[in-house]
């Protein structure tokens, strides 16, 4: 039996474009609309009844599966998402994948068996994460913070290499001469697109990039503290640090207080999310600080709208972030 996938390839669009068409809705080019119809007829493709029966029925309830709870990055988002649900007249349920993909599948068939109206997602991997079953269900999805490659869907971001790129330069501009990048996993967007704008900072400066110098780690606070204690025993160390999430800043914080490597005198420190405990260390931190409520009501409007079947070709909003600078990247 054919797949929605199978449709999607054939008639050359996204499946997301193939549950628009056979739920009906009008936000799909005429054009797009019989080339699936047209798939759907060679490959014999029969949608499930009761799936779509079901669809009818959902909760007034969203499901948010976000990728790690234990990260202060999200406690503003959530916040966000949550008041704009109340105000749709919505619920919400939050699940925490912990970037790990089997665990996130399980909350996605949750959903499913929960008949949810709609989910916003952080998700694991930009080429991993399987949401399939929910567009086949008809079920409206939004990703937030991080992209799922090759599907049409509503996306809300911060402009990641925008924000590695400040980082940079500042830490250029404090006259850094070998700075170090600690990003997370690059099967995530936020952790690709940081080490993009930390290299686009360096060419558009006409400065190579020392590869020695740019630690992949986890985006946990041990990821932090165990890249830091690598750049530290370089044979030529780092005058300055671009961490790339708010935990792994504090496990380099760490990791370069044991080492006993003052900041800033020895190193300077740039960190990616601000959150209130930035301004209580000391030296005070320098961050990139993101629109994270913003970034939850946007994405909660625009899962409000697909819900009210709102039509329109999905929307990618990206929010700019801010340069927060504090002691740990100025030298006296």
């Amino acid at each position: 039996m054919a797949t929605i996938h199978e449709v999607a390839s054939t008639a050359g669009v996204s499946a997301s474009t193939v549950s628009r068409v056979l739920n009906g809705r009008t936000d799909v080019s005429p054009d797009l609309a019989a080339r699936v119809h047209a798939a759907v007829k060679e490959l014999d493709y029969r949608p499930n009844s009761i799936a779509r029966n079901l669809r009818r029925q959902a909760t007034m309830v969203w499901g948010l599966i976000i990728s790690d709870i234990g990260n202060p990055f999200f406690t503003a988002m959530v916040r966000g998402i949550e008041d704009a649900a109340h105000e749709a007249g919505y619920s919400l349920v939050l699940c925490n994948s912990d970037d790990d993909l089997d665990k996130e599948q399980r909350y996605i068939e949750i959903a499913l068996a929960e008949q949810m109206a709609g989910v916003i997602i952080s998700p694991s991997s930009e080429a991993s994460t399987d949401l399939s079953a929910l567009l086949e269900r008809g079920i409206p999805v939004v990703a937030v913070d991080r992209r799922v490659g090759r599907l049409d869907i509503d996306t809300v971001l911060v402009d990641n290499v925008w924000g590695a790129r400040l980082a940079t330069q500042h830490l250029m501009d404090a006259g850094c001469s070998r700075i170090a990048c600690i990003t997370g996993p690059t099967r995530t967007t936020t952790a690709a697109e940081r080490l993009y704008g930390f290299r686009q900072a360096h060419e558009a400066a006409g400065r190579e990039v020392d590869e020695d110098l740019v630690i992949l780690e986890n985006f946990k606070e041990d990821g932090g503290y165990n890249g830091a204690r690598r750049l530290l025993r370089n044979e030529s160390r780092p005058d300055g640090m671009f961490v790339a999430n708010n935990l792994m800043t504090v496990g380099a914080l760490e990791s370069l207080v044991d080492a006993g490597v003052p900041i800033p005198r020895d190193m300077l420190l740039v960190g990616f999310d601000d959150i209130p405990w930035a301004r209580l260390t000391r030296p005070r931190l320098t961050t990139v600080q993101q629109p994270t409520y913003e970034m939850g009501r946007e994405a909660g409007g625009l899962l409000a709208a697909r819900i009210g079947h709102q039509p329109g070709l999905p929307r990618t909003i990206v929010l700019p972030p801010s340069l927060q600078v504090r002691e740990s990247s100025h030298r006296e």
